[in-house]
C-alpha cells in the first residue's frame, strides 16, 4: 500500500517465530556489472579456516542505499557511544609482503 501523503510504499515486515542470527567479523565484497555480492565470513582465533556464513546479493542501486543507511546508523551510533577507531587498512603489498624482512647483507 502507498501512503498518499508521502508517496512512499508501506511494507509489513514479517519476522519468523525464532529469527536466527549469524556472527561475522569479516566481509568480502565483489561485484559484477549487475550485482554487488557480500560474503559474510567468520574467522576464529587459532583456526586457519574462514567460514562463509551468508552471501547477500544486491543490485548496485540497493547497495548504494545500504551504504547510505549504514553510514547514517554508524553516525548515530558514534554520537551515542563514542567514536569507533578502526585499525589502519593494509595495502595488498602489506598483506603479501608484510612479513618479509630484508636479509642482512654482511658481504659489503
Amino acid at each position: 500500500m502507498t501512503d498518499p501523503q508521502s508517496g512512499q510504499r508501506k511494507v509489513k515486515i514479517e519476522l519468523p517465530k525464532d529469527p536466527s542470527a549469524i556472527y561475522s567479523n569479516m566481509v568480502m565484497i565483489t561485484h559484477t556489472a549487475n550485482e554487488v555480492i557480500f560474503d559474510f565470513i567468520q574467522v576464529l582465533p587459532n583456526d586457519d579456516r574462514a567460514r562463509l556464513q551468508k552471501r547477500v546479493m544486491m543490485t548496485p542501486t540497493h547497495s548504494k542505499l545500504f551504504l547510505n543507511a549504514l553510514q547514517e546508523n554508524m553516525t548515530k551510533y558514534e554520537a551515542k557511544h563514542g567514536k569507533i577507531e578502526a585499525p589502519a587498512r593494509q595495502t595488498l603489498a602489506d598483506q603479501l609482503f608484510g612479513s618479509v624482512k630484508p636479509a642482512d647483507d654482511d658481504n659489503e
